[in-house]
């Protein structure tokens, strides 16, 4: 039973960071690598927080954990000490749970019940025991490849190997089905590889992900763009004769541009993926970053995670200067009940650690213009203070300048970090008769399925730019659709639907 009382002998407290001056350094992890006793001795305080509320928000699909998590009996078990049943009490719902326990932003901590009020102390450190449970059950050696007991004999696709591929493979290949994963890339992981910065997941995590599940009998194959033309790619033909079902975890990595923008043009105004990819392949040893910011005055616009990564990357890049913009107002601290109540998903100022480190934050401003040097490069951008409103007519969301003062920056590289428009447009759609929504996202009915039958979908290919949480859960959810459609039946969990939405206020 639970130390109802725990929270008030505990103090909220975070994994300790690194010196700043070493992580800048380096693109190593931020947080400490602890020694296995002392981080288990602070975790299991952490644990002992967890009252296991009569109805825990954490792991509501609708407020908090849309895997269905059971937080409250696996703190439990972190604050007896049993580490094996906490991991096996994990695992059961999770696939990759030091994915998100590093990755996730944690809905289960802003649905906790202690975060109903500050004086509670704050919510319990979920995604802290959760990170520390998965790390420990590798340690311990509590982590072993499961493979089928029986073959079904059928065999499926899994185009993409992000975290909604790779949980969809490993439940199906488990399952007992055939799997071949296909990525276009020159390695696995999607975004996972080389989008997530070292800093943040050392790609060594993921490594050892994948081995588990090539042991456990799923195939990958790299280099091989689904539906193109080059030697080593597949055709849609050869893809739909030979396997009984596809799955397309293809992500949505059509980034938002700033065409309209004067000067979008010149030379150093990139998309942040054009940034933060060939920085990851640098960690991975391919050669120096065409794209660095050594030296550079740098400008991100965008105040979401993408824009936090490139400030983080920046920063160890060697970057003279970051700053960050954000055309919103800046978030308050705490909570504001009236806007975001307890338990929906609340608008606050989110702070990374990689804004501890260097540069700054700019709230409420825009771009008007980037200037050009004469040659043909950025050299600065024109900035005006605005503020986001509706059009009470039409409903369009505007950006409207609240003055005539036009400030001047200093620029060398601008990274565009404002979002994703959704799914590439790529042969593979068209070979399958597929197209995208309106939202630019790949529709499905309640099966998963799409409107070619035996082509499912999942992901943020399906959901549009999400998180890492929600990928594994539609992953999951996908595996049985699939196995259902392959056997008639399937006894693989299903932790969310396809119109699932998390709790919001609007």
């Amino acid at each position: 039973m639970a130390d109802p009382g725990g929270f008030m002998k505990f103090s909220r407290a975070e994994a300790p960071k690194r010196p700043k001056p070493d992580r800048l350094a380096d693109w190593h992890e931020v947080y400490v690598d602890q020694d296995p006793k002392e981080r288990e001795k602070q975790v299991r305080a952490q644990a002992s927080r967890c009252m296991d509320c009569g109805i825990p928000f954490c792991h509501s699909g609708s407020a908090g954990c849309p895997l269905g998590n059971l937080i409250p009996e696996w703190n439990d078990l972190v604050r007896g000490g049993d580490w094996s049943a906490a991991s096996n009490r994990l695992h059961a719902t999770n696939n990759f749970p030091e994915f998100t326990g590093k990755l996730c932003p944690a809905p289960c901590e802003t649905a906790c019940v202690l975060s109903i009020n500050p004086l509670s102390g704050g919510p319990v450190t979920i995604k802290r025991v959760e990170e520390a449970i998965a790390t420990a059950s590798w340690e311990k050696d509590l982590i072993r490849p499961r493979q089928a007991s029986v073959s079904s004999g059928k065999r499926v696709a899994v185009v993409g190997s992000g975290p909604a591929g790779l949980a969809a493979a490993q439940q199906l290949t488990r399952a007992g089905h055939e799997v071949t994963v296909y990525e276009r890339d020159d390695r696995l992981g999607g975004l996972l590889r080389y989008g997530i910065p070292e800093f943040k997941m050392e790609k060594k995590v993921l490594d050892r992900r994948l081995a588990q599940l090539r042991e456990e009998g799923t195939r990958f194959v790299t280099g091989c763009e689904v539906g193109g033309s080059s030697p080593g790619d597949l055709s849609v033909e050869t893809l739909r004769s030979s396997f009984d079902a596809v799955v397309l975890a293809v992500g949505a990595l059509r980034g938002r541009d700033a065409p309209d923008v004067p000067g979008r043009h010149l030379n150093g105004v990139h998309l942040a993926m054009d940034h933060l990819v060939p920085a990851n392949k640098e960690c991975e040893g391919d050669g120096p970053s065409p794209i660095s910011a050594a030296g550079k005055h740098v400008i991100v616009i965008g105040g979401g995670d993408t824009g936090a990564d490139c400030y983080g990357t920046a920063s160890r890049q060697g970057a003279e200067t970051v700053t960050q913009l954000d055309q919103y107002p800046q978030p308050p601290s705490v909570r504001d009940d009236e806007r975001s109540p307890w338990p929906v998903w609340p608008w606050i100022l989110r702070t990374y650690p990689a804004h501890e480190e260097a540069g700054e934050r700019r709230f409420a401003v825009a771009v008007e213009e980037f200037v050009d040097d004469g040659d043909g490069n950025v050299k600065a951008i024109r900035l005006r203070e605005v503020r986001v409103r509706r059009d009470p007519e039409t409903g369009v969301r505007e950006v409207v300048p609240v003055n005539d003062h036009v400030e001047e920056l200093p620029a060398d590289m601008v990274l565009l970090a404002i979002g994703f428009e959704g799914v590439e447009h790529m042969p593979l759609l068209d070979g399958l008769g597929l197209e995208l929504s309106r939202r630019g996202s790949l529709s499905c009915g309640t099966d998963w399925q799409t409107t070619t039958e035996g082509v499912f979908v999942c992901g943020d290919a399906h959901r549009g730019a999400s998180l890492v949480v929600w990928a594994i859960a539609e992953g999951r959810s996908v595996a049985h659709a699939v196995d259902a459609f392959l056997t008639g039946h399937s006894d693989l969990p299903a932790p969310v639907i396809p119109t699932a939405l998390p709790l919001a206020v609007v």
